[in-house]
């Protein structure tokens, strides 16, 4: 009988603690997504940016088809003192010559034994050692950059001294398919959303991977040399580590395309949330380690942010977490969890209504909500993947032959 009693104590206690948790997380999301749903109040103060000095940087592997139209869009946005530097990283196409020819200045690297966007963008950094800009702006060469992005960006970096996020968001095809618009979705929360909503709270956010501005001091004080599967969650980490918490920037925004084909987007979607299923298990610890040692309540914020899973995983979460602690309490008489877990539902799908609501539905219409959970289904193998054997290494999406118009993102913001 005490044998029973001890059994039944521990298991409960399990429970409870796997329960609160995730009612800890479904509540944070809630609060991000409500603050995000109010008035932006945040506004960075005027500098004179114009007298600073700023290189783009522009890391590139076999870009032919779509860097053209980045460049187009950055060497407006530039000051006569500054410079767009291409990466011609690894390449095997004409991407080197397509960049000399919009005006950028061009630095090649080969190195097969180092294949990732951080050993690209520390080759780039080195280049640009020995003639330091005071701002040095990071954007992918797949990204359409708006106008005056990059002047809000450099104004955000001086201002506070920190790196600066732009809103970075994905356009559907266009002829995109039910699991297109969820996806562009999910992308909204995770990129527009939640920033917005951290911002709102003046708490940093994570980098999201292109459209983001660093002082030169700030972003020589870590190492970007990895092939981490994420390298700009891991860059927003070390950074905050180190005591340059990233801020949100909403008026700068960049746009990239969703793959349209079926297997570049599965690599796409694998690459983003086996990074960050490790980065949960290896930065939440040194996050949580630094706001103690550190006294730095901004890792804090980033731990509890860094620990929301991609929001599909974290539906299959709440439903599979459910039905055990059902059963849990069917078995025991002890319903403490499973209340808990109602009440984490609640705040999980108010959380996803209110962002659906504000930032959501020329992404996902109302008669296209019935496909998410054959997204969900969708993203089953992915996430059981990465328990029998995850990806490490870092591979870089297949581009599409043609981009997507550009037509309803810029509205998202002015809502």
């Amino acid at each position: 009988m005490l044998m029973n009693q001890l059994i039944s104590s521990f298991v409960n206690s399990i429970a409870l603690v796997s329960t609160l948790s995730f009612l800890v997380l479904s509540s944070f999301l809630l609060i991000e997504c409500f603050a995000a749903f109010l008035p932006i109040s945040r506004r960075i103060a005027k500098t004179h940016h114009q007298q600073h000095r700023i290189a783009v940087l522009v890391p590139a592997h076999n870009e032919e088809v779509c860097l053209g139209l980045t460049l187009a869009d950055l060497v407006p946005q530039l000051k006569p003192r500054d410079q767009v530097v291409v990466i011609a990283d690894n390449c095997t196409d004409a991407t080197a010559e397509i960049a000399c020819k919009a005006g950028a200045t061009v630095i090649e690297r080969h190195n097969l034994a180092q294949v990732g966007k951080g050993y690209a963008l520390d080759y780039g950094l080195r280049h640009l050692a020995a003639d330091p800009p005071d701002v040095v702006v990071l954007i992918d060469a797949d990204c359409r950059v708006q106008p005056d992005t990059i002047a809000q960006l450099t104004q955000a970096a001086i201002a506070t001294g920190r790196p600066a996020q732009a809103t970075y968001l994905m356009e559907k095809p266009a002829v995109p398919s039910p699991k297109d618009a969820v996806s562009a979705f999910a992308f909204t929360v995770k990129n527009l959303v939640r920033p917005l909503g951290l911002s709102q709270l003046k708490l940093p956010c994570l980098l999201t991977g292109t459209g983001m501005a660093f002082p030169w001091a700030v972003i020589r004080s870590v190492d970007l040399a990895n092939g981490h599967l994420v390298e700009d969650m891991k860059l927003s980490l070390d950074l905050t580590i180190t005591g340059y918490a990233p801020i949100y920037c909403p008026e700068a925004l960049v746009i990239g395309n969703l793959p349209q084909q079926e297997r570049a987007a599965r690599s796409q979607r694998t690459r983003w949330e086996h990074g960050h299923l490790q980065a949960i298990r290896m930065y939440v610890p040194l996050l949580l380690k630094a706001g103690i040692e550190k006294q730095r309540p901004e890792a804090f914020a980033l731990a509890l942010e860094l620990s929301i899973p991609p929001l599909s995983l974290f539906v299959m979460g709440w439903l599979g977490l459910t039905i055990a602690a059902l059963v849990w309490g069917t078995t025991s008489a002890l319903w403490t969890a499973a209340e808990l877990m109602a009440i984490a539902g609640i705040c999980l799908f108010l959380a996803i209504l209110l962002a659906w609501a504000k930032f959501g539905r020329a992404d996902l219409p109302l008669r296209q909500l019935l496909s998410v959970p054959f997204y969900i289904l969708w993203k089953i193998p992915l996430y059981f993947r990465f328990l029998v054997q995850p990806q490490r290494a870092w591979v870089r999406t297949e581009r599409d032959s043609e981009g997507a118009s550009k037509q309803g993102i810029v509205e998202l913001l002015d809502k």
